[in-house]
């Protein structure tokens, strides 16, 4: 299928930190974004942040809640792609339904309104997760987009509300793509548009979205943000956490993803490097920002990360380069302060 190098493209949930970079970046690609967000008030900031890429460059239409019925209905009219980033992402939810009805529905349903009122699209990128990939392991493994997460979908089965939390929102990203690929599948005869899913890690990366206070700030910023107010005891920092990318390069690989042919039908881990958060208070120490914790400098080095991810397919057919980590957690910290945090 074609892909889709100028026009106009949907973005739902323009309003979170994935979001409204996938949707800068498409303006600054020279494309028209239509954006969904729950409210006119997140609409209308959005329309100030991105008011200098001119007058009728971004628009917004209210999808006030992704798993009714047709909620993508008129978003969808009228345009030339879709990246799809409306997704909870959190660990708070008892009922792991709060989680799995909005990332299945909402990912669904937007393919259900392409299907019935968008005739003009040729692609649909939807934002996945490492969390769809990787099974807990006992040693070293790198991780690639042949694997499924198939063990936090059973545990949240088998348990319900007594699922950790880390499965319930990892079962949430699974269940959603894996049900991209099956409504692609089942429909084939009927749909002329791609899919592609993009699966990064934690996202790390300047904040640009509407926050109103210091406890919204989104998941992995408020995480690191905890490690630069010293929160976290020694043994913590040199633990390894998981795998990061810059929410710049996700903003990047969203746009590579709808303008390159060769995209299509493909999923993408987009993963920059493992990390510990000493790797982290290391590097912002490394960028010259002040009031930095020491914590263990260096002790980060040489630690067995246990889950590692294979980026090459992004690399290769997307183009797609990564920023390193003292460019990563400066940016974020700043955009942080800025804030007045």
């Amino acid at each position: 299928m074609p892909a889709v190098t100028s026009g106009k493209i949907l973005v739902s949930g323009t309003s979170g930190f994935i979001g409204a970079w996938v949707a800068r970046t498409l303006l600054e690609k020279g494309y028209t974004v239509r954006g969904t967000v729950r409210s006119d008030a997140k609409g209308e900031y959005l329309k100030k942040l991105f008011a200098s890429y001119g007058e009728g460059k971004f628009e917004y239409v209210i999808v006030k809640d992704i798993e009714a019925d047709g909620a993508f209905d008129e978003a969808v009219k009228g345009v030339d792609g879709v990246e799809h980033t409306a997704s909870p992402f959190h660990f708070n939810a008892e009922d792991p339904q709060a989680l799995i009805g909005p990332a299945v529905k909402g990912t669904v349903g937007i393919l259900q309104s392409v299907v019935k009122y968008g005739s003009g699209v040729k692609r649909v990128v939807v934002t996945s997760s490492c969390a769809s990939v990787f099974v807990p392991v006992t040693e070293p493994r790198v991780f690639t987009e042949k694997d499924w997460n198939y063990t936090s979908p059973k545990e949240v089965e088998e348990k319900g509300k007594n699922a950790l939390a880390g499965d319930k929102y990892r079962a949430s990203k699974t269940l959603a793509e894996q049900a991209a690929w099956k409504f692609v599948e089942e429909n084939k005869d009927k749909i002329s548009w791609d899919l592609v899913t993009i699966c990064p890690p934690f996202v790390f990366g300047p904040i640009i979205h509407e926050v109103p206070s210091y406890e919204s700030l989104n998941t992995s910023t408020l995480e690191l943000y905890k490690t630069v107010k010293g929160e976290r005891s020694d043994e913590e920092l040199v633990k390894p956490v998981s795998n990061f990318v810059d929410v710049r390069d996700v903003g990047a690989a969203h746009y590579l993803a709808i303008a390159t042919p060769d995209a299509a039908g493909r999923r993408f881990i987009t993963s920059a490097e493992p990390y510990t958060w000493q790797d982290f208070l290391d590097a912002l120490s490394a960028s010259g920002l002040p009031n930095i914790p020491k914590g263990v400098p260096g002790g980060g080095k040489g630690v067995k990360h246990p889950i590692l991810y294979d980026s090459s397919s992004a690399k290769t057919v997307l183009g797609l380069t990564f920023h390193g980590i003292v460019e990563t957690a400066k940016d974020t910290v700043v955009s942080v302060r800025e804030r007045g945090w």
